[in-house]
């Protein structure tokens, strides 16, 4: 599709060079009846330009394209107006052009607020700390737990503060239905838990973009169809307690090392599995942990995160079994998980994610 669309604009574009070789007398344009004079044959030729570059810029994904093709689509729209009986079916690539602008221009203004308060966060916290986790750091965490920090190489590597993580994956809705392939990038900080979360996917040739913010125990999850129509807009309480879930789970799968944070406290169950108890300001949340023998983290199970569509909340047990486990910038992590709502009609595993990549303690979004 992309290829198609790139077809149409450029030869939109070239077709606005025959409004310019009219003006200028270089030959005969049968197909334009109305006189054209030079002033408007340069307008003729800035319009083919425009579309020429916003396909350019369109197919190698430059953020900005879409403001090339709104300027282009309007000028030519001008001129299409003028000489209407000659050149009105321009109107229609027009239109089509601008529709995709206009998702790009959705996409640009998300991707914008995301980018936004991941930049504010970095301004506040940026008192890194070099020092690394030690014995005596993890002295304190149940055995099992020490056993898995060490197993992930987290001993002796320099203590979390923050970290950038990108994923692809699928999602879907219901059981039985085909994923939708997706994107995310997100960045976790721990000076003052938030956590930002951008993801891109499409579904039937749609695009859509979800975006989670939790920041000052506050979170909200909204997913935008075309960029711009809410399919899902979550916030409130139960999605504060919800995305808090979330940060404890990205803690104890991406960030191990951030598990000797005083936060959470523990109860051993077994040699293991132990439960977490996780409090981030009001927001109280626990969840499960299951080990083998190795010390590999198997499975993360929580009472505490809600199934919602942003109309409706329930209350299923939130399970992420994880596998694979690789090395992923000097640590030993697993590199698969499966996202599951344990429901009474049986499991129903709605996400699959993979790492594409982790970097930590960053100084800033451009690392």
């Amino acid at each position: 599709m992309r290829i198609t669309f790139l077809i149409i604009v450029l030869l939109h574009g070239l077709i606005h060079l025959l409004g310019f070789v009219k003006a200028f007398g270089f030959k005969e344009v049968k197909e334009l009846t109305l006189p054209i004079s030079k002033p408007f044959g340069t307008v003729w030729i800035i319009a083919a330009v425009l579309f020429v570059i916003y396909g350019i810029l369109y197919f190698i994904n430059n953020k900005q394209a879409w403001l090339v093709g709104i300027i282009a689509v309007i000028i030519s729209q001008i001129v299409i107006f003028f000489f209407w009986k000659d050149a009105r079916f321009g109107t229609i690539p027009n239109l089509i052009i601008l529709c995709v602008a206009l998702v790009s221009l959705g996409s640009y203004l998300l991707h914008n607020e995301f980018t936004s308060r991941v930049k504010m966060d970095f301004s506040k916290n940026n008192q890194l700390s070099t020092e690394p986790l030690t014995e005596n750091d993890i002295a304190h965490l149940p055995t099992i737990v020490q056993k898995y920090l060490h197993y992930t190489k987290s001993v002796g590597q320099p203590k979390v503060k923050n970290f950038r993580a990108e994923f692809t994956g699928g999602m879907r809705s219901i059981p039985d239905d085909k994923y939708i392939k997706l994107e995310s990038v997100q960045y976790n900080f721990y000076e003052k838990p938030s956590r930002y979360f951008y993801m891109t996917a499409s579904k039937m040739g749609l695009p859509a973009t979800g975006l989670h913010l939790y920041q000052n125990e506050t979170a909200t999850f909204e997913v935008k169809l075309l960029n711009w129509f809410k399919v899902v807009d979550a916030k409130g309480d139960k999605m504060s307690q919800a995305e808090t879930v979330t940060l404890l789970n990205d803690m104890c799968v991406i960030a191990p090392a951030t598990l000797i944070d005083s936060s959470i406290t523990w109860e051993v169950i077994n040699d293991t599995s132990v439960k977490a108890l996780f409090k981030n300001g009001s927001i109280s949340i626990s969840a499960m942990l299951y080990f083998n023998k190795k010390g590999q983290l198997v499975n993360f199970i929580s009472d505490d995160r809600y199934d919602t569509d942003g109309k409706k909340y329930v209350s299923y047990p939130w399970a992420t079994p994880v596998e694979d486990y690789k090395m992923i910038n000097g640590y030993l992590l697993p590199s698969k998980a499966k996202l599951i709502y344990q429901r009474p009609d049986g499991d129903f595993t709605y996400g699959e994610l993979e790492y594409k990549s982790v970097k930590y303690n960053l100084n800033s979004i451009a690392d």
